[in-house]
């Protein structure tokens, strides 16, 4: 309960002002954030990461958070490739979560193409691939390249290859962690991506030989 109103501070200090009486903490987990679900209820939380390779389903990276948002973690996530890899890959395929102008700057910067779709316009009648007067080159570039058959054909893929690792990851019993604080969590992520690699690499041997 201590370490959780240790907590409570910054969690008030990221809701906006007239939000922050209902920040809340978890006593069960202190480490985790109350995050809004699927069903649209809240309960303490973490935000699992997995960056995998479309053409063979194998995860390059991960990570384990304790932010609600997905705003600023494919950066993180392009560095730890890099650091795994020794590169950037070429192309990132994220869902919205992720296509904030500051990231696809970032990203661009490095010589990766995102591919993720653009935000609906509260004006029905605008164009959301017409680039707007404050976008920088990156962020015009992205918008116009999202609206090409060739990206959106692209952005399908999603549902074949990461989608699919999560779909696994449920699969194989990884819908509820139980274990507290995110160096847990991470390692029992760690032992999954482990077995999921490994069957992967079963399956790709055939086809390798």
């Amino acid at each position: 309960v201590e370490e959780a109103l240790r907590n409570l501070p910054e969690v008030e200090a990221k809701k906006k002002a007239n939000d922050r009486e209902k920040a809340r903490v978890s006593t069960t987990d202190p480490e985790a954030r109350v995050m809004k679900m699927a069903d649209g209820g809240y309960r303490p939380a973490v935000n699992v990461q997995l960056a995998g390779d479309t053409a063979t389903q194998v995860i390059m990276g991960f990570d384990v958070t304790n932010e609600g948002s997905d705003q600023n973690q494919l950066s993180p996530m392009l560095e730890q490739i890099h650091e795994n890899t020794g590169k950037y890959p070429d192309d990132a395929l994220v869902d919205g979560g992720f296509t904030n102008k500051k990231e696809i700057e970032n990203c661009t910067g490095k010589g990766v193409t995102i591919y993720g779709p653009v935000s609906k316009p509260k004006d029905e009648t605008r164009d959301p691939h017409k680039p707007l007067d404050g976008d920088s080159p990156a962020v015009a570039d992205w918008r116009e390249r999202m609206g090409t058959d060739e990206a959106k054909e692209i952005y399908w893929e999603r549902a074949s290859t990461a989608e699919c690792i999560n779909a696994i990851a449920r699969n194989r019993g990884l819908r509820q962690f139980t274990v507290r604080g995110l160096k847990k969590v991470k390692t029992v992520l760690l032992w999954f991506i482990l077995a999921h690699n490994l069957m992967r690499e079963a399956a790709l041997r055939p086809i390798a030989a």
